[in-house]
């Protein structure tokens, strides 16, 4: 089959670790071409290009910044995105039948191409990824109101491109019942749960190996030896609900059994990196974002994983850095709204706790009950749900179930 996946993410190949690259690599691993659309950002000063990379094609489309850019840019780059992509498939990509469209949010920009490429492919399968339910993960943290003009104008765009799109995978049951629940035009039978996946590598370090790593690794960033180490990693940005990440780790600055690694970057940064200038922890340090795979290597040496997401969402979210926690056999702490299942699939299947993110004392509490737990029996169990539930295999099997080319 020719496949193609439209992204704002930037992919310059295939081999990096994540969601989707894990996802294109079994494409192409099963015998699928493979055709990716990716932004070229403005700050990149590239043009537009088609190259080959290992085994997989990628159209870079010159963008102006949509990553780490003033609001007004990003606004205006993610409404041009989809002419710039429809134009660039017409010509980097022209004569090529494709049988299967894969595409996630953010955005939700992308119904143009999707119509155009069904007029150029009458047979062929649109996929939704669904990660971002927008306009309402906005409205919920205070970005816009309801009835502003803002909202309306995506509303329409979000029911468009779900309206386009043949099937819709989601990332958890939670997510499926609330586009259901929020958008009677979708038939249930084109809603279905395709989690954040990825490729799940075996561990080829023997036990001498891995104590030797995590010694190496933990005196590299100057953390302690001998206490466990609760490690957040990722987007440090009001999603997250940084206020209740610094009052849980104000509450727990003069506990010496355990030490907290932040490590990630964004908006909020600053108001960490203050806290602890005023407060003076002796239990946490905190990272601007490291490069992917040193992060990923901090992470594998840590205890506990923790994910945060602010009180007010009421869609339900679901971090995909619960996959590196799992992966490096890592239980979890959860503290988020009460709408996403990530913490209660967690508690049900062993390898975590979750409270609420508006509860301080909770926080502590989960802290308290993993400090009591045995936190290898509670790793294992997420590494089997992992290999279980989060393998690629289980979104690329989903995906595939719809198309069926002679």
């Amino acid at each position: 089959m020719n496949i193609l996946f439209l992204t704002l993410v930037h992919i310059d190949n295939i081999l990096e670790k994540g969601i989707y690259t894990d996802l294109m690599r079994k494409f192409r691993d099963e015998g699928h071409s493979v055709y990716i659309v990716t932004p070229y950002e403005r700050k990149f000063g590239k043009k537009t290009e088609l190259v080959e990379c290992d085994g997989v094609k990628i159209l870079g489309v010159k963008t102006l910044n949509i990553q780490k850019t003033n609001v007004v840019e990003k606004g205006i780059g993610t409404l041009l995105i989809e002419s710039q992509y429809k134009s660039a498939i017409k010509k980097y990509l022209k004569g090529v039948k494709f049988d299967l469209v894969l595409y996630s949010t953010p955005p939700i920009t992308f119904t143009k191409v999707i119509k155009f490429l069904k007029k150029e492919n009458p047979h062929i399968i649109s996929y939704l990824l669904l990660k971002d339910i927008f306009p309402q993960n906005a409205v919920d943290i205070g970005m816009f109101g309801k009835n502003s003009l803002f909202y309306k104008m995506f509303r329409k765009k979000e029911i468009e491109l779900y309206k386009n799109s043949d099937y819709i995978g989601c990332m958890s049951p939670a997510n499926v019942k609330f586009v259901l629940d929020y958008n009677d035009f979708i038939d249930p039978r084109r809603v279905e749960v395709a989690p954040n996946s990825i490729d799940v590598a075996p561990e080829t370090r023997s036990p001498e190996e891995i104590v030797r790593e995590r010694t190496a690794i933990r005196e590299k960033y100057k953390l302690p030896l001998d206490r466990p180490i609760f490690i957040y990693g990722g987007n440090l940005g009001k999603p997250q609900g940084i206020p209740f990440l610094i009052d849980c780790l104000d509450a727990l600055k003069n506990r010496n059994e355990v030490y907290f690694a932040i490590a990630g970057d964004g908006t909020e940064f600053g108001k960490i990196q203050n806290w602890i200038s005023c407060s003076k922890p002796q239990n946490v340090t905190l990272f601007k974002r490291l490069p992917k795979d040193d992060y990923e290597m901090l992470a594998q040496n840590c205890d506990v994983g923790l994910i945060f997401l602010d009180h007010r969402f009421t869609i339900p979210n679901y971090p995909s850095r619960l996959l590196s926690y799992l992966a490096a056999k890592m239980p979890i702490i959860a503290a988020t709204d009460p709408n996403t299942d990530i913490g209660k699939i967690a508690e049900e299947n062993g390898y975590g706790y979750w409270c609420e993110s508006n509860d301080v004392k909770a926080f502590v509490a989960c802290v308290d009950k993993m400090l009591a737990s045995d936190c290898k029996v509670l790793g294992i169990a997420g590494y089997k749900y992992l290999l279980e539930n989060y393998q690629v295999d289980r979104t690329y099997n989903a995906i595939l179930s719809h198309v069926r080319v002679v």
